[in-house]
């Protein structure tokens, strides 16, 4: 059975090298010595969110923190090309459901979208506290999938934004999908960006995902002439929860992440 993972603070895990004993201390040290009791002797790897993962044994545990004796030190590559899920605010935690099935499955990013047909709105305050439960969701996700990189959330964006964004994307040497129930290219037939060269920038390969009213007429207008493409994922009409981790498994594949 894999280690459990533990998520350190920024720039705690800089400079450790095997043979350190590194101390996870905060909420996460707390969790895995208090909440779970791990103990002298078992293996656990502690993740920067940045693609170090520190693999070792428990040393000992103390009041909140716990002391990890490092065996291997792993830095693990960034993505060749960043597979963002830009998912539309859902009802009743669908969106919840997507993100955290999508992170598990490999998404390098997250965007919150605001769109036509989203029953859900964020604005002032709510809006922070939503994006902070996005933040929570994938930080659970990413432990649960032993993950060593941290897909972070950015702000939500409305549609127009989004446009905006696309055209950048695209402008980059990236591509975006919008995910339609109308498309008639399949997601499987739809030309990814090419890998970036060793120095170079990864591009970026946008997901749109709409609520579960569906994307607009305007909305798909807007974005095919941002320079996205329309594309299906098969037969049925998935719902909003799970359109994007289907589409995001298809993709990984696609990318070589699974093979």
């Amino acid at each position: 059975m894999s280690a459990p993972v533990f998520l350190a603070d920024d720039g705690t895990t800089s400079g450790v090298v095997v043979g350190d004993v590194y101390t996870l201390g905060g909420p996460e040290g707390r969790h895995a010595s208090v909440v779970q009791r791990r103990e002298p002797g078992e293996r656990v790897d502690v993740v920067d969110g940045a693609g170090t993962r520190l693999c070792g044994i428990v040393a000992a545990t103390g009041p909140g923190e716990l002391r990890l004796q490092v065996a291997e030190v792993v830095v693990e590559p960034a993505p060749d090309v960043v597979l963002t899920l830009v998912q539309a605010l859902a009802k009743g935690d669908r969106d919840h459901q997507a993100v955290e099935a999508a992170v598990e499955v490999g998404i390098d990013a997250v965007v919150p979208w605001q769109a036509d047909r989203s029953v859900v709105v964020w604005r002032g305050p709510r809006a922070e506290k939503a994006r902070s439960r996005w933040d929570a969701l994938v930080r659970a996700a990413v432990k649960q999938s032993r993950r060593a990189w941290l897909p972070p959330v950015a702000e939500h964006l409305t549609t127009t934004r989004l446009a905006a964004r696309t055209a950048d994307v695209v402008a980059a040497g990236g591509a975006v999908v919008v995910l339609h129930e109308e498309a008639t290219t399949p997601l499987a037939d739809v030309v990814l960006p090419a890998p970036a060269a060793p120095g170079a920038p990864a591009p970026e390969l946008l997901v749109v995902v709409g609520p579960e009213g569906g994307i607009s007429a305007t909305e798909l207008e807007a974005l095919v002439a941002a320079g996205a493409v329309a594309a299906r994922l098969g037969p049925h009409v998935l719902r909003t929860s799970s359109a994007g981790p289907v589409a995001a498994a298809i993709l990984c594949d696609r990318l070589g992440r699974w093979r």
